[in-house]
């Protein structure tokens, strides 16, 4: 109680007789409230489930592209929609006048890793080789070709949302 009481005769004569010392002035500006900022507001988490997919070489079908299958991993179904996962393997002999159409996928999120072989592609003006263990994020709508793979090219893809639109684009 007596210092409560110290503390205020304190505050009185720093107002009115003195300049208040840096600490008190630190102090001031720490103590005031703060503006509210605008936040957003976040959406519920989806209800996700326990998932687990083991290799079977024949659960891969047909997808997006003709020169690829692919083997869906159960995450879209297990996040309720909010990521896909799935091992890409690409149809050989890779020819380039079926597999360089120039495209984007209108995504939140898209990352891809070289399981086995190699793929080559062209990403906004940049070719680059990807090898096994190579790892690379496609930004959303970041225009790209595929331009070469090997016959043993694999890769594991994980995009978010697990539904997504691609664009084909002229040439």
């Amino acid at each position: 109680m007596a210092t409560a009481t110290k503390t205020r005769k304190a505050s009185k004569v720093s107002r009115t007789s003195r300049k208040p010392s840096a600490r008190r002035r630190i102090a001031a500006r720490k103590s005031k409230p703060k503006a509210k900022t605008a936040t957003k507001a976040k959406a519920a988490p989806r209800q996700q489930s326990f998932v687990a997919n083991h290799l079977d070489p024949n659960a891969f079908e047909g997808g997006l592209r003709a020169y690829a299958k692919y083997r869906d991993l159960g995450i879209a179904a297990a996040t309720n929609g909010l990521a896909r996962a799935h091992v890409i393997k690409m149809v050989p002999p890779c020819d380039p006048a079926v597999v360089s159409k120039r495209h984007y996928h209108d995504v939140d999120f898209q990352m891809i890793y070289v399981l086995k072989g190699w793929i080559k592609g062209e990403y906004d003006g940049e070719t680059v080789t990807m090898r096994e263990g190579s790892c690379w994020l496609q930004p959303p709508k970041i225009k790209h070709t595929v331009l070469d793979y090997s016959d043993d090219c694999e890769l594991l893809e994980i995009i978010l949302p697990a539904d997504f639109d691609t664009v084909e684009l002229e040439r």
